[in-house]
């Protein structure tokens, strides 16, 4: 069983290895069907145990609240305000009261009481289907409290611990220790379950939704957990342990760096969600490279209020005091859907209807309501600088659209007597006509951002979700770094600075060639910014030139390759 590899999804771009323990607190539980009916006399006995339960439930989730917030912040802590109204919801009152009325005992009836909630979330998609969770998390604590049963603490596993279940509820994951759990998987699970949010808030290695295969592994057992390849390995060589272990095994850096010869290069981080922004501090990022705002408006029935949104926007950068946070605008449409807005089906939606096209068009009124939070955002004076990028530019047209939408509504705030400030501009470099007007871009905005992932998919004509393609999938093809020089050249020639946000930032073996090529700014995963932060202090600037120099004049992608590991 050796090298094994069960596959899931990575929740955190971070590899961690350690020795199986299984979390399987239902089994201490007891069934509804464990328990028969009770005497008529005993139901107002039944009830008021169902009432010393609640308010011991309440007790016990405002401290599970407080120590949330204090580890990953206010917004993730906000889940157990929800536990706690679903402790009071007048439906579950009233089931546990029938059910008692029934002469089922309170530990019972609570288990009655929960089933239909329960069943009618788990027929829900998305995230609402998660919150079939955070109800069996209520119930398995009102029924662990009537019955005196004891809890499994997560806190005291021995150090190096992977913790392996069917699923972590809320409860479970507040008591998570990254000094001593070394990551977990679990049989089901998506990347918006709040174990996830709080394993990306913690930079915690995770891979969720590995199925019941997860259920062969043995208590004891080796296994890596590699949220990056969206795979548990089990029972490793010695070799790969001692690997991983090389590779994490990076101090982190809280200053900013500079290459050996004193350039100081910007280091931030990419963030998908509010949770992530405090394991970006942890992991010493000098600020937000890319903030993604589609988590605001995924999985939910409306989209969000200017007012929501000004929160997040603030809480972001005041995160970040003395840094820059760069917010990109809704970026919808290809591979990414919300059930609010009517997106038509296309051939190809990567080719379609998406980004700024979308921004511009039929969701105006959806990016109007954005600028308006990102302009007061902007004013807050306690958060630092917010820069504002748009996504899949390809015309001066587009860009000049866009940033006549900031005008108006900057003129719509002054009117309305409003605070705001105008943000940094910028523009995503992502497709090839957007690297052939760079230098129109650059000398319109404060600062252009290279999306490989996009930029690569565009320039080679190869769909990224394709494996059969996926050969021509890779920034390191001789077009794609021309298309990358062209576009820094453009930044440096209008004064505008230059940073990179895709995939191709956060691969420490290829920070020396993107210090070569002249960036500014260089935003990735959180949990790969001591590396790269580390290989950038050691760069040498003149030799990092002939590096990217060579590389520039490479006929094939394995030149390039070559040209690097032979440095």
């Amino acid at each position: 069983m050796t090298n094994e590899t069960l596959g899931g999804t990575g929740v955190t771009p971070c590899k961690g290895v350690g020795t199986v323990v299984w979390y399987r607190p239902d089994s201490a539980l007891p069934s509804k069907d464990d328990f028969e009916k009770v005497a008529s006399t005993n139901r107002p006995m039944e009830r008021d145990r169902f009432e010393t339960a609640r308010e011991r439930a309440h007790i016990e989730l405002e401290a599970e609240r407080d120590r949330a917030a204090k580890r990953v912040g206010e917004m993730e802590a906000a889940v157990f305000d929800a536990h706690m109204q679903f402790l009071d919801d007048p439906q579950i009152d009233e089931g546990v009261s029938a059910a008692i009325d029934e002469g089922f005992p309170a530990e019972s009836a609570v288990q009655h009481a929960f089933e239909d909630p329960i069943a009618d979330f788990e027929e829900m998609d998305g995230r609402m289907a998660e919150r079939a969770d955070d109800l069996r998390d209520v119930r398995d604590r009102l029924v662990r409290l009537l019955t005196g049963s004891e809890r499994v603490n997560l806190a005291t596993l021995p150090r190096g611990s992977v913790v392996l279940a069917e699923r972590l509820t809320p409860s479970d994951t507040a008591q998570l220790d990254t000094d001593r759990i070394a990551g977990f998987a679990t049989v089901t699970g998506g990347r918006t379950s709040h174990a996830a949010i709080v394993a990306r808030s913690l930079s915690l290695p995770a891979v969720v939704g590995v199925g019941a295969t997860l259920e062969t592994i043995e208590d004891g057992t080796n296994v890596i957990i590699d949220g990056e390849m969206d795979e548990v390995c089990v029972d490793p060589s010695e070799d790969r342990i001692a690997a991983i272990e090389t590779e994490t095994d990076v101090s982190v850096i809280h200053d900013r760096v500079a290459t050996a010869d004193g350039t100081e290069i910007e280091v931030a981080a990419n963030v998908g969600s509010p949770a992530e922004l405090k394991g970006a501090v942890g992991q010493g990022a000098d600020g937000v490279g890319l903030f993604r705002t589609e988590f605001l408006f995924l999985d939910r029935e409306n989209p969000p209020t200017e007012q929501e949104q000004y929160t997040t926007y603030v809480d972001a950068l005041e995160r970040f005091p003395d840094s820059r946070v760069v917010v990109r605008t809704l970026d919808i449409g290809g591979d990414k859907r919300i059930p609010y807005l009517d997106l038509p089906a296309e051939e190809n939606p990567f080719l379609g209807e998406r980004g700024i096209r979308r921004s511009l068009g039929p969701d105006s009124d959806l990016f109007e309501t954005q600028l308006r939070a990102l302009l007061r955002a902007a004013a807050n004076a306690d958060g630092g600088t917010l820069s504002v990028m748009f996504p899949l530019v390809s015309t001066v047209d587009e860009l000049d659209a866009a940033l006549n939408r900031i005008d108006a509504v900057a003129e719509s705030l002054d009117a309305a007597d409003t605070d705001y400030a105008l943000p940094e501009l910028g523009v995503m470099i992502e497709t090839p006509g957007a690297v052939f007007r760079a230098e129109q871009f650059a000398a319109r905005v404060d600062f252009l951002s290279i999306g490989t992932n996009d930029l690569a998919q565009y320039v080679m004509a190869a769909d990224r979700e394709n494996e059969q393609v996926a050969h021509l999938h890779d920034p390191l093809h001789p077009p794609v770094l021309q298309a990358i020089d062209r576009s820094v050249d453009a930044a440096h020639d209008n004064d505008a600075w230059i940073g990179m946000c895709g995939e191709m930032a956060g691969n420490p073996e290829l920070s020396e060639l993107l210090v070569g090529l002249g960036f500014d700014e260089l935003s990735m995963s959180a949990v790969t910014l001591p590396k790269v932060k580390t290989n950038i202090a050691t760069t040498d600037q003149m030799r990092a030139r002939d590096i990217a120099a060579q590389a520039l004049t490479a006929e094939t992608r394995s030149d390039v390759e070559s040209i690097i590991e032979d440095q």
